[in-house]
């Protein structure tokens, strides 16, 4: 019979991120498709009181408190723990590339042969790095949308995007990563802790998890 030792993984920098990032991009969502199709269409609409206003308020919120999760999760790319660095899961190193195929392998009910590591596996952890970059996108759009007569954000927002309109369309079009990201996630967490005991899902609520002895 297998044994386990709980070995601290994350640190609460890092569980503080991911609770902001999960909520906040639940709460843009919502917000986000009645902002995009309101229900109502009349001209007192975005009077305060009326669902756009509300709705606009706590996108907006929800916005700051998104970007200050990617500013966190950037911090720790280069500053956090051995697990939360980027250089762990870049597949750039032998080991990284092997436990890539290994993951893809089991991911794919191919082989049953697990490649253990406290941290993220590098599919994973990939798959992170590349939400973050569209994150960046999502938080310039949305910036260069809110404050269009800023000198700083027209400039960065004409460079990238060439217009409003298209701001808005690779905005609107990235915000399904987001939720695609979140469904493939959340099966996966759930899926690790039925296949192996590590405590994948309790360890972002208490930074610990569990490794073979």
């Amino acid at each position: 019979m297998a044994t386990y030792e709980k070995q601290f993984c994350w640190s609460l920098l890092l569980r503080i991120y991911h609770w902001m990032f999960a909520l906040s991009i639940v709460m843009l969502c919502v917000t986000g498709f009645y902002i995009a199709g309101p229900w109502t269409n009349t001209m007192i609409e975005g009077s305060p009181g009326w669902p756009m206003a509300w709705m606009r308020f706590i996108h907006f919120v929800a916005g700051y408190v998104f970007s200050g999760a990617v500013v966190i999760r950037l911090f720790l790319f280069i500053f956090g723990n051995a697990q939360e660095r980027i250089w762990d899961v870049l597949p750039i190193t032998p080991r990284n590339i092997n436990n890539a195929f290994r993951t893809v392998l089991l991911y794919g009910y191919i082989s049953d042969e697990h490649d253990p590591r406290l941290g993220h596996n590098v599919i994973a952890g990939t798959s992170y790095i590349f939400t973050l970059f569209v994150a960046v996108f999502m938080i310039i759009s949305g910036f260069y949308m809110l404050f269009p007569e800023v000198a700083i954000w027209e400039k960065i927002g004409v460079t990238i995007f060439t217009s409003q309109q298209w701001a808005r369309f690779i905005h609107h079009f990235a915000m399904w990563w987001f939720m695609t990201f979140a469904i493939i996630h959340i099966y996966l967490c759930m899926w690790n802790d039925i296949k192996e005991p590590e405590g994948l899902i309790s360890s972002i609520f208490t930074g610990d998890k569990f490794v073979h002895k």
